[in-house]
């Protein structure tokens, strides 16, 4: 794949561009859903192609295309070359600007992604729904048991930078259990992710699943007031990813941030800690270089209350007169670069999970939420989700509570955190986040 990068770049610059990269892609995915004990679906796909980008003074053109023939590189560097010639102008426009030797990662896949066949995968989504419905006779179904794996090839070559080549894996596996009583149905959700599916522990996704369903029978909704809220993982999780979005350079270069023009201020309580990693070996978007070559670092986004940088590709970079963080990605080799998170890290405190529930004393534990990218405002970052979860009486965890809200404002919720839980959790829904429980000093919380 290193030598197809490195030919269509030649044909690239042999075409009439003055600097040109190539991003050769090679991915294969695989997904399995089960229900009532039976495979209800398997999907199976991979695709590979490449994207190339090619400059002309300010002018920049794409191209990408399937066809890694002689002739069909050669008619993606046209094309490419072609669009840059017809480009409007811009001074932005320009290759990485910062190279480097890229580090050398190891562990990034797993040899069963691609030893474990269908069968044995489906094999372990079923034993993921069966686990759920031992686990408690509460448990009347599940709605649904889930396997989904990715695995990447990846070749970059570029006239400006070093470029790269690397392999990774990832998979995970969840399910949604139902749990029956007093007069309704609850829902619980249990996961789990690895590098490939030998790392995955279908029973204790699926235990995790019931419990959590069986926790909410009789809910009901609390009263409505401001309190002390802890976040669960996943739900800190959630919202870490929504301030990754929020510190993207091109959102705050775009005014389409409630962080723009905030660098330097004080905008978090101390104890909240947030960097994005991309060396991270626990991370799932770990690679030696981001998507336009560039090598991957850590970067510090949140310290000592302060704001302390953007996440920057290239061209934010040059646009905002500061250096890229090694944060250009991308969807696929269909589409160009842009700035995205890696793996995004909230350091875990030191507060465990009972002192944590003490603190909050008479507030609201939130194991869940609903409706988050659609109860968020981008620009302002006010909020008002739906939320599920426990009341919090006398420092333990007590009824279970759902039909509720909660709501405030991004930043100002950063400064309300209290305390930090111990123990942090990957999650893989919505990028690559780990996060620990978090304690907030106060939030609105609309119920009955």
């Amino acid at each position: 794949m290193g030598e197809l990068a490195a030919e269509a770049l030649e044909r690239a610059l042999a075409a009439g561009a003055g600097e040109a990269e190539a991003y050769l892609s090679e991915a294969e995915n695989r997904e399995v859903r089960v229900h009532g004990g039976e495979v209800e679906s398997l999907a199976a796909a991979t695709q590979r192609g490449l994207g190339l980008r090619a400059w002309i003074g300010g002018r920049v053109g794409y191209g990408f295309g399937t066809d890694l023939s002689a002739a069909g590189l050669a008619a993606i560097a046209a094309r490419a070359v072609e669009a840059a010639r017809v480009a409007d102008e811009d001074e932005f426009a320009g290759p990485p600007a910062v190279g480097g030797e890229p580090p050398a990662l190891a562990g990034l896949s797993d040899p069963s992604h691609s030893t474990w066949s269908p069968a044995q995968v489906a094999d372990l989504a079923l034993a993921v729904e069966r686990a759920a419905l031992d686990a408690d006779e509460r448990i009347v179904g599940v709605e649904q048991a889930v396997y989904a794996d990715s695995g990447e090839r990846v070749a970059i070559a570029s006239s400006a930078v070093r470029g790269g080549e690397y392999e990774t894996t990832s998979c995970y596996a969840y399910l949604t259990a139902l749990a029956g009583g007093e007069g309704g149905r609850e829902t619980g959700l249990g996961f789990d992710l690895a590098r490939g599916p030998a790392g995955l522990d279908p029973v204790g996704i699926g235990r995790e699943g019931a419990v959590r369903a069986t926790e909410m029978i009789g809910s009901r909704k609390p009263p409505s007031r401001s309190c002390p809220v802890v976040l669960a993982p996943t739900v800190a999780a959630s919202f870490a990813g929504l301030l990754g979005r929020a510190l993207g350079a091109d959102a705050v270069q775009r005014g389409r941030s409630p962080l723009a023009e905030r660098l330097g201020d004080e905008i978090a309580a101390p104890a909240f800690v947030l960097h994005d990693d991309g060396l991270d070996p626990a991370g799932f978007a770990t690679a030696p270089v981001d998507a336009e070559g560039t090598p991957r670092r850590r970067t510090a986004l949140i310290e000592g209350g302060r704001l302390c940088s953007y996440l920057h590709d290239s061209y934010t970079a040059r646009r905002g007169g500061a250096a890229s963080t090694g944060n250009a990605g991308r969807s696929g080799y269909r589409a160009p670069p842009s700035v995205s998170a890696s793996n995004l890290i909230v350091s875990p405190g030191e507060a465990s999970a009972a002192e944590l529930l003490r603190a909050a004393d008479e507030g609201v534990y939130v194991n869940d939420v609903a409706g988050l990218h659609s109860g968020v405002n981008p620009v302002t970052g006010v909020f008002s989700v739906g939320a599920s979860g426990r009341a919090i009486r006398g420092g333990e965890k007590a009824e279970p509570l759902r039909e509720f809200t909660i709501a405030g404002e991004l930043v100002a919720m950063l400064g309300a955190v209290r305390a930090v839980g111990g123990e942090a959790r990957w999650v893989p829904f919505g990028g690559s986040v780990s996060a620990p429980p978090l304690l907030i000093g106060e939030l609105s919380v609309s119920g009955a």
